[in-house]
């Protein structure tokens, strides 16, 4: 019996798009080397030391800066990185809501503080009051963890406190997916894009038989 589900952000709540991301970094602030750290599931370099924890929100910036054209504004790069995140399907809204009457819900994502940001923007633009959905976020940048690293996993299995058979966990990459499978969690793919209830619901109707 399923008690408690564990979502994904960015390409599964939030919509993403990778591309004007790009053209953002590069139009912007003549940052070429973001072609080296976007990825859609798993980002890379310092983009990926940022979501880890192991460099600081103004350090990030700081290091896009010096590799950007002369006279760029640290500021800029939150302008950027905001350009990845595109906004929320509305019909997740009150499909999360009902989720929340029947689990504990919580999110776990590889994720940074100036993305969070915007995140919580875009949930509000919506009418999505996060605190009345979600018991808590569990985020890379402060578990200095990354999917699909299964100590992320087994942490956040020791925080919410239920066994792994307990938990349905829903990601957009695959390979964190499987990794969350390997230890026991029910674990579903969501194909960004498509619906999030057609996804999830019937899982939950054959695990909870």
């Amino acid at each position: 019996m399923i008690k408690a589900i564990v979502l994904d952000l960015g390409g599964v709540l939030i919509d993403l798009d990778v591309k004007a991301c790009r053209k953002a970094f590069i139009e912007i602030l003549g940052f070429y080397k973001i072609d080296e750290l976007l990825d859609p599931c798993h980002q890379k370099g310092i983009y990926s030391d940022l979501e880890e924890g192991k460099i600081s929100v103004d350090e990030f910036r700081n290091l896009v800066v010096k590799d950007s054209r002369p006279g760029s504004d640290p500021m800029d790069v939150d302008r950027c990185m905001g350009a990845l995140l595109t906004g929320m399907d509305p019909t997740k809204v009150p499909f999360l809501y009902e989720l929340a009457q029947r689990y504990e819900i919580y999110a776990l994502s590889n994720n940074n503080p100036i993305a969070m940001r915007r995140f919580h923007e875009i949930y509000e633009e919506n009418g999505l009051k996060w605190k009345d959905v979600f018991r808590t976020e569990f985020l890379s940048c402060e578990m200095k963890l990354l999917k699909p690293d299964p100590e992320i996993y087994r942490e956040a299995l020791r925080r919410i406190g239920l066994p792994a058979d307990e938990i349905l966990f829903v990601d957009d990459s695959q390979a964190n997916v499987d990794a969350a499978a390997s230890l026991g969690i029910n674990a579903v793919h969501y194909v960004p894009g498509t619906d999030l209830r057609e996804t999830v619901e019937p899982v939950l109707n054959n695990l909870n038989r």
